[in-house]
């Protein structure tokens, strides 16, 4: 019989995080007590809520239950805690390396600013960084949501702080709305800054979503992109180009893409030559963190260690980490397969 080996002692990356979505739901009730917030009832059970976004009325709602998290993040010290549980959270997963999706603007108003938003974010960043041992960088993210007039600020203030840990440049919120060459500006002046683009698309919306990804923003890795499976040759320009789809499968499910597990086309992906990066996309609201994700690779897709540890190599190749850290991930997933 093959000896199952431990999915949180791989060695792997973590490309796709919201900030808010991150917390711990302990330290959710906790910000609120402190605050005199009062959440949603969705919010404070002890399951997840139930969402389904695929309609306009359920996209809302996961929304709102976002935003009531958000109200809760008002100080410095509440970024601090929220970063410093993420890493931990991750370093448990066995993550050696986490890329942490933010729209500074939604915390703006509460920490002085976005320029100090974006300072504190990045100052808890670093010393999560080193009080963890897990390399820590930023992909800040425009809403699609909001004029891209917006998204091209943001876009310039990324560029600025790329030396102080800013490493790409995303596209948020429901891509259904909005479309991709309106944020095309955006995203050239973060590619000439020398950050990596990563939009979302292909999870709410189809193949097409997908395409103007790759064709108005240049994207190097693609938010979710689970759809691309329902177009053959979408399916091998991303395997040709090797653009990253960074598939969350509890999030498909989660929120109505996908009715069981199984159903997320993890495998069309894989077998296409299509390079994958699992994440968790928002841990606080689907009830699972990085390391379930790749349980539901092995328990619903039947996938081998071999093929686990595949995903990891691609997961590291696919991050900013600097070489030597890639190296060194690397090393350990072929420890993981040899122990």
């Amino acid at each position: 019989m093959e000896h199952v080996r431990d999915v949180r002692d791989l060695p792997k990356a973590h490309l796709h995080l919201h900030f808010t979505g991150s917390m711990r739901p302990s330290t959710l009730l906790e910000l609120a007590d402190k605050y005199g917030v009062r959440l949603p009832e969705a919010l404070t059970g002890a399951e997840p809520p139930k969402l389904r976004a695929t309609d306009e009325r359920g996209w809302f709602r996961f929304q709102r239950l976002y935003d009531a998290a958000r109200s809760c993040l008002r100080a410095p010290e509440d970024i601090q805690r929220l970063v410093r549980e993420a890493a931990e959270e991750d370093v448990r997963d066995g993550s050696g390396w986490l890329e942490i999706q933010v729209d500074p603007t939604s915390y703006a108003p509460l920490l002085g600013g976005l320029i100090p938003a974006l300072e504190i974010i990045l100052d808890a960043v670093d010393s999560a960084s080193r009080e963890t041992g897990l390399g820590m960088r930023v992909v800040v993210a425009a809403n699609r949501m909001k004029h891209p007039l917006d998204a091209r600020t943001l876009a310039r203030l990324a560029v600025r702080y790329a030396d102080r840990g800013v490493v790409g440049f995303g596209l948020s919120n429901d891509e259904r709305r909005g479309m991709a060459r309106d944020f095309d500006r955006a995203f050239a002046i973060a590619r000439e800054g020398g950050l990596l683009a990563a939009p979302h698309g292909g999870e709410l919306s189809g193949p097409a979503s997908v395409r103007d990804c790759l064709d108005d923003l240049h994207a190097r890795r693609v938010g979710h992109g689970v759809r691309a499976a329902e177009d053959p040759r979408l399916l091998r320009r991303l395997a040709d180009k090797g653009v990253t789809c960074e598939v969350c499968p509890a999030s498909n499910v989660a929120l109505g893409v996908y009715e069981k597990p199984e159903d997320v086309p993890l495998r069309v992906l894989y077998e296409a030559g299509v390079p994958l990066a699992l994440g968790a996309d928002d841990p606080l609201l689907f009830g699972s963190r990085l390391a379930a994700q790749y349980e539901i690779a092995r328990h619903h897709h039947a996938f081998t260690d071999e093929e686990l540890a595949d995903l990891a190599r691609q997961s590291i190749r696919a991050s900013a980490a600097p070489q030597d850290v890639q190296s060194k991930l690397l090393a350990g997933v072929e420890g993981w397969l040899a122990g």
